[in-house]
């Protein structure tokens, strides 16, 4: 395996034609350097991440990057090699379900990434407990059709799935009254007004707040997903006004 430092002219030519979707330089690159794929950059804090990595970081949505991730994985990069060195050990579909980027996670899942690996921002959890916990609704649904286990009662209720929900009370007759508001204030955030309701006849407080947020369940309710926030930011780092 390839290490390199993360200001070297190499790795800054690689994130370039990422971030630019630029597929011929990208090529060029590899071409080049046969180990790029399977490198590994190293930052100031000795932590490393892989090439995959730089396509799937914040805030995501690269030209070409559903593109780029096949062109990497043919080329013999990992899609399940964790960050390493850092507070947590989040693959590139944590990444990339961190910014709702379904069309590079859906290219991840075909290379091979598993969505069931740990490691991530979220508890040292799953892409789904990243997806969900950070409002990424689409990759979350994406995790789920392409089977990501879906054991958790916050998981269902925040995702609308109300026979999950019903299946997971009835396991658990005597829930923890925390698991009850978490799950509300998740079914608030994705907008899940029948499994709000649920959970409310079953117990749960209107103004609970979970121990991760200090949010209620209505500022999650009308807060934007993490889709909507980064399109929100890109408009006005493009110059677009609003009218109000």
């Amino acid at each position: 395996m390839e290490f390199i430092k993360h200001d070297d002219p190499l790795a800054i030519s690689f994130v370039h034609a990422v971030k630019t979707g630029n597929l011929d330089a990208l090529r060029r690159l590899l071409d080049e350097s046969p180990g790029l794929a399977t490198g590994r950059a190293v930052d100031r804090q000795g932590n490393s991440r892989t090439a995959l990595h730089v396509v799937t970081d914040w805030p995501g949505y690269f030209p070409n990057g559903p593109m780029i991730v096949k062109m990497l994985i043919d080329a013999g990069a990992d899609p399940n090699a964790p960050i390493i060195g850092g507070w947590h050990s989040e693959t590139p579909l944590h990444w990339a379900a961190s910014s709702d980027d379904v069309n590079v996670a859906a290219a991840l899942i075909d290379g091979g990434a598993d969505i069931e690996v740990l490691g991530g921002s979220i508890s040292g959890g799953t892409p789904l407990d990243n997806a969900v916990g950070y409002g990424c609704w689409n990759v979350a649904r994406l995790l789920v059709q392409r089977g990501a286990r879906v054991d958790v009662l916050w998981h269902a209720a925040a995702l609308g799935m109300m026979s999950r929900v019903e299946e997971l009370m009835a396991s658990n007759p005597s829930p923890n009254p925390d698991e009850i508001n978490a799950a509300f204030w998740q079914a608030c955030h994705g907008g899940q007004r029948r499994l709000a309701e649920y959970l409310l006849s079953r117990g749960a407080d209107i103004n609970g707040t979970p121990d991760y947020t200090s949010s209620t369940p209505l500022d999650a309710a009308g807060g934007i997903d993490t889709r909507r926030d980064t399109m929100v930011t890109w408009l006005k780092s493009q110059g677009a006004k609003s009218s109000k």
